[in-house]
Formats: C-alpha cells, structure tokens, sequence
C-alpha cells in the first residue's frame, strides 16, 4: 500500500488504471516524457493515426468516458460472508453466490480473480422499456451502493428505461460498459464469454464487444430457438429467438469443445455391405463448384457408364483418387452396384463430436417456456415467474459447459454477473455432478423485490431476486421431483457491504495541509483500528476476508496457524494459488518482526499494528512482500 495521498490509505481495491498505465509505460517508455506524462501524438503516430486528421470511424454515446472511467475507480466496498444462507460450505469448493450491486461486486472480486476465469455468461437487461436498467448516472454524485438500499422496505432503487428517453441507447451501454471492461480482465487468456441479447440492443452490443474484446476475437452470433411455437398477436414477425454472442480473450488460443453426437446422429449410420470398418453414412460425390477436379466417366459394377456428373457440377475428387477410394471399398455403388456412386465416411474414423452450428433449436438446449416450469418446480414462484421475461433453461447453459470445459480440467471457473434465477450455478452444479467435475460457479445478483413475497419449504421466505438465487441452488443441492438425490456440494453466499475499517469515517480538515492530514489519518488508524481484533478469528473472519480479498487471495482460502511465532498469532493463508503469513493482532511485535526479516516471505498486518521503526524495517527487507493494510 503506498502512503502518498489520503485515498491511499484508504482500503481500496487496486487502481486499475493507474496498472493498466504501468503496464503502457513498461512496455512502450517512449511513448511517455522526463515527468512522466503520455505523449498522445507520438501514441497517434503508434496507431498510425496521422495527428491532424478529424474524421475517424468511432463508436461513441453520451456518458461514454465517464462509464469507462468509472470501470476503472478503485473501491472501498467489500464482500461480508452470510453464514445464515450459505449451504454446506466445508463443501462448497470456490461456488459463490454474491448478493449486491454487480459492478461493485466485480471491483472486489477483480483482486483475487483477475484472469482466473475460464468462461462468463451473462443474460443483461434486454432494454424493452419495461426491464430495469442499473441506476449510473454519472451527471450526480451517486450514494454508495450499501447507503441507497439499507434499511429501506423498497430495496434497491431501479430505472426503468423507456424509449421515448432522448437518452434510451446511451443510458443502457453507460450500464452494460464498465462492466464489460471488468469482464475481460476476470477472464483467462483461453477464457471466453457469451452473452445473451435480443434486437432491441444486438447491434449497439456487438460494436461495445468489439470494442471491448477486439474484433479479432469475435467468435459467433448464436441464434437460440426460444419458443416452440409463434406468437399469432404478433404485430409484424413472431419473435422466436435471441441471439447469443461469443468473443474469447484471445481467439488464437481459444477452441469450442466439439459437442456429442445425438442418438439420431447415431442412427445415420449403418453398415448394409458389412464393411468390417464399421457403420458408415454416405455422402454425394458431385458438387457445384467451378473450380472441381473434372468431369470424367465412371462405370458402374453392373456394367453401366456414368459419363459425368449432373450438368452444372463437378466430381468432389480427382479420377486417380476416385480409383482409390473404389479399391478401398469406400464407394458404395447401391445394392445392385447400379447407383451413381457416393463416398463412404466411417464413423469409427470421423471426430469425437460435432463441430458446434451457430442455430441452437430448442429441441436441443430448451426453451423459455421450459425454462419457467424448470425454476417453479424448484421455487413456488406463482405469478412471480414473469418478472423473468426470457428465463434461460439449464440445456442452454449446459451447452455452453459442454462447449467451453471437461470433466477431466481443474481450476474452471463460471461467472456470471447477472444471475438471475441462477440458471448458471444449477447447471454447473448437475453438469459436476453428471461428469464428476470439478467445475466452480460464481453469481453475482442484484437484491430487486419481486412482486410479492414467496414462502419456501425450508420455512424461509423468498423476497427478492437474489434471495431466489440462493433458494433455486439450495434446492438442487437438497434434492429435488419424485425421487430426490441431495448432492455433495455447497455454495458460500457474501453480501456487497461497506469496508469494515472505521478509517473511511476519517474526514480531512480543509484548513490542513495534504501533508498534516495523512498524518492526522495515521493517527486516526492507530487509534481507532487498534481493537478490530478480538477474539481471533471467529468474530473476525469479515475483516479478514476483506484484507484477503483485496490482497488478492479467493474467498476458499485456508489458514493454518504457525506454531513457530510465540509473540505474536501468525497464520499461513492459502487458496491453492497464493500464499502469505497474516497477523492481524493489536501490536506486532519485535520478535515477529526480526523473525520476518531472518527469513523474508509474504506478509500482512495491519496498518495500526506497527510502530514507525518496525513499519520501515519491514519494508527494507521485505520490500513488496510486505503488505500494511
């Protein structure tokens, strides 16, 4: 943590873009002068912009910088742990459901889970008119997150977003931006993301995609069947589909997983010579393309000649390979060996599946409908159910799965952002338990009343959209239909609150210095922070998950406490990806701190635990391994 300003000692996530400027500066430090400001010519120059010329193909809205800046601004939140509503939790293996704000939420998360995700999908506000749209107005200081909906029986303040707003477009990519921007950076470098969408913003979505992601990693417009039968009040066009849109981080890296093949594909095949080769399906060997291998003759087993393909086409293969293929038995001839000839293509020598199609036919991933009757066997939701306009069913999602992990990976990580019912963590979770994976699932889902309350079996009461998040996942691990089978794993739920550290209560003196307040706010840490710990750890463990999360340790991580400091409690933390000693006691004192410098590695404490000479010891030794928060 530096000590340079005010905000500095503030507990904050890390400023992203004060490293996305580092990282600018260490790979091009020509691009920025002695005093270190950017040179935006010579950036123009990089580009191949020439300086003076205006006109440029841009994509642009009202609000646009503010929501990329505001993508960017560190934040004090933090993420409490909600024991009360979390299931099985010695089990719940990296599964989180976050309640809260998502674009604070993200800010959070980014420390621990920046470029550890292998897939996101999200299904954002369609902006219908009549769907919310998340309140980032950027003209007005806006209350922190927690200030706006605590205490209140309304919850959280939304927007509806009607189109007749002169701001109607803008208003939704201000929302759906910053978010986007944060996305990316949870994504690893193989990871990729899918995003649901209808008309009413595909083309706006598809130019922030490319924008975002680069329109070098697009990947798919997927067309999803979303009704199995047209709507006869439609106005012009029964609207059956959605799209959803693919980008990866980087498309040279990232490859769908091929999908299984059906039963039906199956049946395609069949073996009427008893080719010992197995089943095989045949395909024509004519073809219109101008630029084929000929037009010879064939003559057929039973005598007949075959002067050519139909008019207009061309054989698929050379004359010399077509003799090939006969001697090979690949050429089937009919049962009278009269036919016109086509290929054999044995399914013991084509690929383990099938290559993805952009057209996913609700016969094959769902539809809307079922999607509805799948969540109200879970959750009795009643007339609630249409608060979600186009529910997504598990067999969409798990497509999803199927194309973006195995059983057999470790380390896969689904987020999604705008979680809804929860329709991703159900199909994670059963995809698991199907295959055996390991896969993990984090929802991020804001707190929006639905229209009545929902009582639910456990004898709890369902009130907003998160609470049937949590409840729809706590039902399929409880079991559920005829023949109930609990499952062997858990989620962990946090809620989005303020920082649980008293210093953001500090407020500066305007007739002081910069100088005379940080030193006011130091004082104010020693004094106010030095009783945060006391009985360690249990009636501590929100403070520690905010010092862990916003030093970049996931919310599974483990501790273990070390038996060789006396002076002080000292434990080992790790999440199976980083590790570092942590104390977080009143004082530190100076046994620990010589047998932390005799053997530098990873630490943290706490801020108001070091006297000066202590602190600066720390520092020259163990430099930035040392962390004070």
């Amino acid at each position: 943590m530096s000590e340079n300003s005010l905000d500095d000692l503030m507990p904050n996530t890390p400023n992203v873009g004060d490293e996305r400027l580092a990282e600018l500066r260490r790979l091009f430090p020509d691009l920025f002068d002695g005093e270190g400001h950017l040179k935006i010519e010579d950036l123009k120059q990089l580009t191949g912009e020439l300086p003076a010329q205006r006109e440029r193909y841009d994509f642009t809205w009202r609000g646009k910088q503010n929501a990329k800046a505001e993508a960017y601004q560190p934040t004090t939140a933090t993420l409490t742990y909600d024991a009360a509503r979390t299931v099985n939790p010695e089990k719940a293996d990296g599964n989180l459901i976050i309640e809260g704000e998502n674009l604070a939420a993200l800010k959070c998360l980014l420390p621990a889970y920046k470029g550890q995700v292998k897939c996101i999908y999200i299904d954002p506000p369609y902006n219908t008119g009549r769907d919310f749209v998340y309140s980032d107005n950027y003209s007005e200081g806006r209350q922190p997150y927690w200030e706006q909906t605590g205490g209140t029986e309304q919850g959280v303040r939304i927007d509806t977003n009607p189109d007749t707003a002169g701001r109607y477009h803008s208003n939704w990519l201000n929302m759906i931006y910053p978010r986007l921007l944060l996305a990316r950076q949870m994504l690893r470098e193989d990871g990729v993301i899918f995003v649901s969408i209808d008309d009413n913003e595909v083309h706006n979505l598809r130019r922030v995609l490319d924008e975002v992601f680069g329109e070098e990693n697009f990947i798919a417009t997927n067309i999803w069947q979303k009704v199995f039968s047209p709507k006869n009040s439609a106005q012009y066009f029964s609207e059956d589909h959605d799209y959803i849109l693919v980008y990866s981080k980087n498309a040279e890296i990232w490859r769908p997983n091929l999908l299984p093949r059906t039963q039906e594909m199956e049946d395609r095949y069949s073996n009427p010579d008893n080719d010992p080769r197995g089943p095989w399906a045949s395909s024509d060997l004519s073809a219109r393309n101008f630029y084929g291998e000929g037009t010879y003759s064939i003559t057929c087993p039973s005598g007949r000649v075959i002067n050519g393909p139909p008019p207009g086409t061309y054989w698929r293969v050379s004359e010399e390979n077509f003799k090939k293929l006969d001697e090979d038995n690949r050429i089937w001839w009919g049962e009278d060996g009269n036919n016109t000839p086509r290929q054999k293509r044995f399914l013991s020598e084509v690929k383990d599946g099938v290559v993805p199609q952009t057209l996913w036919k609700y016969s094959d991933v769902g539809h809307t409908q079922e999607a509805k009757k799948q969540l109200i066997s879970l959750v009795p939701l009643d007339e609630a159910v249409s608060v979600f306009n186009t529910p997504k069913p598990t067999r969409l999602l798990q497509r999803i799965i199927h194309l973006t992990s195995t059983a057999e990976e470790e380390g896969v990580i689904y987020l999604d952002f705008f979680a809804g019912s929860g329709s991703l963590g159900q199909a994670v979770i059963e995809q698991n338990a199907e295959d055996g994976g390991s896969r993990s699932v984090i929802l991020v889902q804001l707190p929006e009343l639905l229209p009545k309350p929902i009582p639910v079996e456990d004898g709890g009461v369902v009130r907003t959209i998160s609470d049937l998040t949590i409840a729809r996942n706590a039902k399929v691990i409880a079991g559920y239909g005829t023949e109930p089978k609990p499952l062997d794993t858990g989620f962990k739920v946090f809620l989005l609150s303020q920082s649980h550290f008293p210093r953001l209560e500090f407020a500066p003196d305007p007739d002081k210095t910069e100088e005379e307040n940080i030193e006011a706010l130091r004082d104010y840490i020693q004094k106010r922070e030095a009783q945060l710990i006391g009985l360690f750890p249990e009636d501590s463990s929100s403070l520690i998950d905010e010092v862990l999360l916003k030093n970049g340790f996931r919310l599974d991580y483990r501790m273990e406490k070390q038996d060789g400091y006396t002076a002080n409690t000292v434990w080992r933390v790790t999440d199976g990806y980083k590790e570092s000693l942590l104390c977080l006691d009143n004082t530190l004192q100076a046994e620990t701190a010589s047998a932390l410098i005799a053997e530098p590695q990873p630490f943290i404490c706490l801020e108001g635990a070091l006297d000066t000479s202590t602190k600066w010891n720390l520092k020259q030794h163990l430099k930035e391994l040392f962390v004070a928060f």
